[in-house]
């Protein structure tokens, strides 16, 4: 008893400091932000300046405005991620500004998915065409890395750095053996032949039918990444494919031979080049006076700044509204990494009975999940679309429920490089039995009122007869599913059904099997919104409406106190299979959703 009250009083004594702690280190950060607020003014562009594009951190659709959501408190280092839109508004910005002379293309660290590195690339080539210059440089390069800084007029490498160029792999996480050593049976029922979600738990490979799929799905990425590597380097596709298969490209030296790279220099030297493109070479300059716009100033320049058009559309009453459907769909609200029906539908709803709002743009990037989250979600589409412009902006993936809840739409907008389709149902029903009996000495006995009155449970396997009423519902929703893409196609539901079964597209193949209409990124959809609504001016409205950070803190400081603080374990690149891994113990029920996670690299 006495242990008990000592371990009992240090828990709460730890819990204490760990409150104070917090007070004063998230009092600290507050007084620091609202300090910087006072003490400087906004930022101003001067003659000669050129847009450091320095992209280090993580790009999202729309990050999170928790201050503490991505501060790391052991290093004191905010982590939050880069606004894709804030990105590309401020190339756009920098095109449109005389006194801004280029881009300084600067990647540190490169943490954007196929289809947002597309949108930026894009974002740069129309830069370029206002005829000014782009001049990039990283000491080593990723594949994704090279192929977004392919877009400069001029491409430098560090004199001991790599180039990685090597080709696309889409690698899965099989689960089967692993289940079988501990005696865990995962129950699994689907329609769709190639609706693989289900695979890793059934299999230590991938089917044929995967196997195609994903195999057609990179290769299309591929040939688009090769074809505007040709266009910006002039290198032809049959030698970029044969430096891939040789692996040629392996040092700075290589890089240059091959074109892949203008030179090998250090970063002064660079400097010393952009120093010379914004002055004349007669003027005697020092690094020291070279312009280098940090993108966050850039974005806080005052409306004094901005253009007669940007003002307009700053007065405006009329609004397009933008509704961000981000990550795995489940019931209720969002959370997370998740997006919640009762939430993204509030916010849909919220847009279509605000009368300023004159149209809709849902931005969705999810892989799907629960069936009926997404119905909940589709009904609000058909809701909107009935009293205003309804337009989709699909991210890096719009698949399964992703695409059930785009469908509806007037329009569909992709990247080529977006995942889409995946049109199919799967259910999971884990059975730990053998788990329970065999490894752990556990068993459950019980006693209940009708066969089958424990329900769909994880300690015995199912009968037949939930089994058949399994089945009989996963074919039910699949039947509304592809019923509600040909209602939104215009398509029979043959035809859906052929293009589905669980098949994955890129938004290229979408594009041309007639599941998206257009091929672009968000501008495009919010210009496409406007034009159906009949709207020159207009400001944006982003939906949902962010949680205020300091509830949100309190709210998890309850139940989460030292994850907060402390936050997860950064796993690097192994991050994303732990996730993999991690999905496999949160899947039970009827699903629509992507293929478990399809990484590509």
């Amino acid at each position: 008893m006495r242990q008990f009250f000592k371990f009992m009083f240090a828990s709460i004594l730890g819990f204490l400091v760990t409150l104070i702690l917090l007070f004063f280190i998230g009092g600290g950060i507050l007084v620091g932000i609202a300090s910087a607020g006072d003490s400087k003014k906004a930022p101003s562009i001067s003659e000669n300046s050129i847009l450091h594009l320095e992209l280090k951190k993580e790009i999202k659709d729309r990050p999170s405005n928790d201050p503490f959501e991505n501060f790391d408190f052991f290093n004191l280092e905010d982590r939050s991620p880069t606004s894709l839109g804030s990105i590309i508004e401020n190339i756009e910005k920098a095109a449109k500004d005389d006194r801004i002379k280029g881009i300084y293309l600067d990647i540190k660290s490169l943490r954007a998915n196929l289809s947002s590195t597309d949108a930026i690339r894009r974002a740069l080539e129309d830069f370029k065409a206002s005829g000014k210059f782009i001049v990039a440089y990283k000491e080593n390069y990723s594949q994704n890395e090279y192929y977004l800084t392919s877009v400069a007029d001029e491409l430098y490498i560090h004199p001991s750095g790599e180039l990685s160029f090597k080709g696309l792999a889409a690698q899965l996480m099989f689960f089967k053996d692993a289940f079988e050593r501990i005696d865990l049976d995962m129950q699994i029922i689907r329609h769709g032949k190639f609706k693989s979600a289900i695979e890793p738990f059934i299999r230590n490979d991938m089917s044929p039918e995967n196997e195609e799929q994903l195999k057609r799905l990179i290769d299309g990425i591929w040939e688009h990444q090769l074809s505007k590597i040709n266009s910006s380097r002039g290198i032809s596709v049959s030698d970029l494919n044969r430096y891939a298969d040789g692996l040629m490209v392996r040092t700075a030296e290589d890089a240059v031979e091959l074109g892949l790279a203008d030179k090998a220099l250090y970063e002064d030297e660079v400097k010393q080049i952009l120093l010379s493109k914004v002055y004349e070479e007669n003027e005697d300059k020092d690094l020291d006076e070279l312009n280098l716009l940090a993108l966050k100033d850039l974005h806080k320049v005052k409306n004094s700044d901005l253009t007669d058009e940007d003002r307009d559309k700053r007065r405006s009453k009329n609004k397009i509204a933008i509704v961000y459907a981000e990550g795995d769909i489940v019931s209720g609200k969002s959370k997370d990494n998740s997006m919640g029906s009762e939430t993204i539908a509030e916010a849909i709803r919220d847009a279509r009975k605000d009368s300023r709002v004159k149209a809709i743009v849902l931005r969705v990037n999810s892989p799907g999940g629960s069936a009926l989250a997404s119905d909940v979600i589709w009904r609000e589409t058909i809701l909107a679309k009935a009293e205003k412009p309804f337009i989709v902006s699909m991210g890096d993936v719009a698949a399964s429920g992703g695409y059930y809840i785009s469908c509806a739409a007037d329009k569909i907008f992709a990247e080529k490089t977006t995942i889409t389709g995946s049109i199919g149902v799967f259910g999971v029903i884990p059975n730990m039995q053998g788990t329970l009996n065999n490894k752990l000495g556990i068993h459950i006995d019980q006693v209940g009122t009708n066969d089958y009155s424990d329900g769909l449970t994880f300690f015995r396997p199912m009968g037949d007869t939930e089994v058949a009423a399994i089945t009989e519902m996963v074919e039910d929703i699949y039947d509304k599913f592809t019923q509600k893409v040909a209602d939104g196609r215009k398509m029979s539901q043959a035809m859906v059904d052929s293009l589905g079964q669980g098949r994955v597209w890129s938004g290229l193949d979408a594009k041309e099997i007639g599941l998206v209409d257009e091929l672009g990124g968000m501008d495009a959809a919010i210009k496409a919104a406007a034009e159906m609504a009949e709207l020159d001016n207009y400001k944006m409205k982003e939906l949902p409406k962010q949680e205020d950070p300091m509830k949100k803190l309190m709210d998890e400081f309850s139940s989460q106190t030292y994850a907060m603080i402390f936050g997860q374990p950064i796993l690097g690149k192994a991050e994303k299979y732990y996730h993999s891994f991690q999905q496999v113990f949160e899947t039970e029920g009827i699903y629509t959703r992507l293929p478990v996670s399809i990484i590509i690299e």
